[in-house]
């Protein structure tokens, strides 16, 4: 197999990956946009985390929260908890790696903040403790997942939203994160500003 075909095969891989998440997606999507607008025209904020390669989709998202995704519009407010090396590594220092979102989530959080999760199918207990987190403060979760979240799923309330990509690949589950944060701030960007 020459590199163009293996070039080939990873394009033809990730788009058929992408067409089968289309299947079962849009309505999460859709739902889960609502909520976002529906907080940030309530004056609350978005706060975001992820472990690893899911940390950088968080920062994706909130980078185009408070600068623009596709157009230049006013800054909506968003913290990306994975994005403060400096805290991180003092809450994982002083107390325990589970806490580094859940120690955030409970100083900057408030009831009608929405808390959106990336996790591409492991099962971190960080995650875990900022979605308990969450609940106790009143915070909607919004998790956007991938095909194995044995820990994660059963967390989630009712009035919580799952994203779940069922894919194998955790690269094509990373690649649909990434499509479906777009797809999100496109629906924010659309829902609020018209």
């Amino acid at each position: 197999m020459t590199l163009q075909d293996r070039i080939i095969n990873n394009f033809s891989d990730s788009i058929q990956a992408q067409q089968e998440a289309l299947s079962y997606l849009p309505e999460h999507i859709e739902y889960a946009s609502q909520h976002i607008v529906s907080a940030l025209l309530n004056d609350k904020k978005i706060l975001i985390c992820g472990n690893g390669r899911s940390a950088t989709t968080a920062q994706l998202f909130s980078l185009a929260m408070l600068n623009q995704f596709e157009r230049d519009r006013p800054s909506l407010p968003a913290i990306n908890l994975a994005a403060d090396i400096a805290t991180i590594t003092a809450i994982a220092n002083d107390y325990q790696f589970d806490d580094i979102f859940s120690k955030q989530l409970r100083a900057l959080g408030q009831s009608g903040d929405i808390l959106l999760i990336y996790n591409d199918g492991n099962n971190p207990a960080n995650i875990a403790k900022v979605i308990a987190s969450a609940h106790e403060k009143e915070i909607t979760v919004i998790a956007i997942t991938g095909n194995e979240n044995g820990l994660i799923s059963p967390l989630l309330q009712e009035t919580d939203i799952e994203i779940r990509v069922s894919l194998n690949s955790s690269i094509r589950i990373q690649e649909t994160h990434v499509l479906i944060t777009h797809c999100l701030c496109d629906l924010i960007d659309h829902q609020i500003f018209g």
